[in-house]
């Protein structure tokens, strides 16, 4: 991009940040409180942005030992060695955590341990007790709840709490970045905006936090190796960012490096390609690893132990815990008997609403082969030999537990249900320094240029709950107060420079932030909440002279395209029956409904 005579940029800010989740919002919210106007952009439209932020089970990780803290991660780590400026920084920041909620969230932390202490969920907390310092490990919560987005919305507030200094734009993904010929200063970036390409000259920093490349199969199988993982956080980490960084020369790290979880080893219900993936915890997870079941990978055998807590989709193997290499059809297999146990279950036990109604039903084993497309007799001898050592009560081939193990039953019906291993996110990125400053191959720095969050995070081996969180609030803050500093050594090339091009007076760079105004008529309310996992819930009652709930209607919702949406379609006309807000949940999408109710609610209140 040296045509001068052509080239003009379109807006000017101090800083850029690149992604609007956990580790964006944190980078602009300290860009703009160290004096920065900032533009923060993000692929995915108003209400699904957050990156997987937003869809994690917001435990942050943290503690208070220093060099306890760092020991547990090197072992972590091992036999692999994290790279020093960027692995002291994030210790640094879990060992201050406390501190950081109470300065910079205005919370007061709640112990993830403390709240589960001498349950099995501790396991979720100190996924490795066997390392040395597993102990000083911590998951804080912003408050007694998980899994529904309360921290995410605290990080969005900041943002928006500081709009003069702020503007969003929402479905623009950032494109390529603009460099400097002389001094390869990062001086710019192109962002597709309503179709069209535009140039923002940025004067001090642009920080890189547009996530992983979960949504993007090409790269998957280039650095991972496999055709496809299931995404259950956002579904616009597309790798963006990683096509930016080999633009400016940037060096790759920790590509090999991701994260899975779910029931079994990573493995959860075969979606549509596209589609966010569902995963299944504690009681279900306990429930289909018990009895007559087993998984089967494309040649019909078994290939790990069913009935072992996964670490984030790690599993046992030879003396560590490492991500195994995916099946790409494999199967739940299971007898009538296991059928009826799953299928009395309580809902909330199992975690996946309709998930029996996946399951592939056959007379015999034989006929259940040929329905999932694998060799009857390699089935048939992988289910003999199951049955041979639960009569044993010993697993020769996986060491499952002896309780675990069950016959299947001589005559059928068979079941299989298609699973397919999932993808938490990746790592890999470019690799930083503990300023989050980007590097060159050579070790240098790329001036201006900045990165946060799972984009280039600094976990190299095993990984344990709440660790890419803590990297997003820690490198965030590092990286946007970095970019923030006033840049007074930008060597720029000779002649006319880029960095000088004019500036288009007619584009209009406002936010996309703004007040809604909704109106109401005689005997209409309108009510509020923040409960969902979206960007808020407003609605609009009217009711009747009879003071009777005649119509509920939601005026902005920014939920989930599968159960949230469900639960925005069926509610209101049960409100509306019911002439309450207070209706069953509609499976699945508790937090939606709950939102719903909420803002139901506020707005009934206002009648009265």
């Amino acid at each position: 991009m040296t045509n001068t005579k052509k080239f003009q940029w379109d807006a000017v800010y101090d800083v850029a940040v690149l992604g609007f989740g956990g580790a964006g919002a944190s980078a602009a919210r300290f860009a703009a409180d160290n004096g920065a106007q900032v533009l923060l952009v993000d692929s995915a439209p108003e209400g699904h942005e957050g990156g997987n932020t937003r869809y994690s089970g917001q435990m942050v990780g943290a503690g208070t030992d220093h060099d306890a803290l760092k020991n547990y991660h090197e072992h972590l780590a091992a036999p692999l060695k994290p790279d020093k400026g960027a692995f002291d920084a994030f210790v640094k920041g879990m060992a201050n955590m406390g501190d950081y909620f109470r300065k910079y969230l205005d919370v007061e932390p709640v112990s993830m341990k403390q709240l589960v202490a001498g349950t099995p969920s501790i396991a979720y907390v100190t996924e490795y007790p066997e390392l040395p310092d597993a102990d000083s490990y911590d998951a804080y919560l912003v408050h007694n709840g998980v899994d529904d987005a309360a921290l995410w919305k605290i990080l969005r507030q900041k943002v928006l709490d500081r709009s003069d200094k702020i503007d969003i734009w929402y479905s623009s993904p950032a494109k390529h970045l603009i460099q400097d010929d002389a001094s390869k200063a990062v001086i710019g970036v192109q962002i597709e905006r309503d179709h069209v390409l535009r140039n923002i000259r940025i004067k001090n920093g642009v920080v890189l936090a547009t996530g992983g490349f979960e949504n993007n199969k090409e790269m998957i199988q280039i650095f991972l190796q496999s055709s496809y993982l299931s995404p259950i956080g956002t579904l616009y980490n597309k790798g963006d960012g990683i096509k930016m960084l080999e633009e400016v020369n940037a060096q790759l790290w920790n590509m090999r490096s991701f994260e899975s979880l779910g029931q079994f080893h990573g493995l959860s219900l075969r979606q549509k390609k596209g589609v966010r993936s569902t995963y299944a915890l504690n009681v279900f997870w306990q429930e289909s690893s018990n009895g007559s079941v087993i998984v089967v990978g494309d040649d019909g055998s078994r290939y790990f132990n069913e009935a072992e807590m996964n670490r984030h989709g790690h599993i046992y193997n030879h003396g560590d815990w490492t991500v195994p290499l995916n099946q790409n059809r494999p199967y739940m297999i299971f007898d009538q008997k296991k059928y009826d146990e799953l299928k009395h279950e309580p809902e909330d036990g199992l975690k996946v609403p309709g998930f029996l109604d996946h399951a592939i039903k056959a007379a015999t084993v034989e006929e259940l082969a040929e329905k999932i497309g694998k060799k009857a007799d390699s089935l048939t001898n992988t289910i003999a030999e199951f049955n041979f050592m639960a009569k044993q009560g010993k697993d020769y081939a996986f060491h499952r537990n002896p309780k675990t193990l069950r016959e299947f039953s001589d005559h059928g019906p068979y079941y299989a249900i298609a699973l397919r291993q999932n993808m938490l996110n990746t790592q890999g990125g470019g690799r930083r320094d503990g300023h989050s400053q980007v590097l060159d191959p050579d070790g240098n720095t790329i001036p201006h240029l900045y990165e946060a969050g799972e984009l280039g995070a600094p976990f190299v081996n095993k990984y344990t709950t709440g660790g890419n969180v803590a990297d997003c609030l820690i490198s965030g803050k590092i990286a946007g107060e970095n970019a923030a500093t006033n840049k007074s050594d930008l060597p720029l090339s000779g002649g006319a420079s880029l960095a000088n091009a004019s500036v288009n007076e007619n584009f209009d760079a406002s936010s996309d932030e703004g007040d809604n105004q909704y109106s109401t008529g005689d005997n209409q309310y309108l009510g509020y909440s923040n409960q969902g996992m979206g960007d808020g819930v407003v609605v609009r009652t009217t009711l009747g002279a009879d003071g009777k709930l005649e119509n509920v209607e939601i005026l902005k919702q920014t939920e989930s395209d599968d159960y949230g949406l469900k639960a925005i379609k069926e509610l209101p006309q049960r409100m509306v029956e019911a002439n309450s807000y207070d209706v069953d949940a509609v499976s699945g999408a508790s937090q939606t409904s709950a939102a719903i109710k909420e803002a139901v609610k506020d707005a009934l209140d206002k009648a009265k």
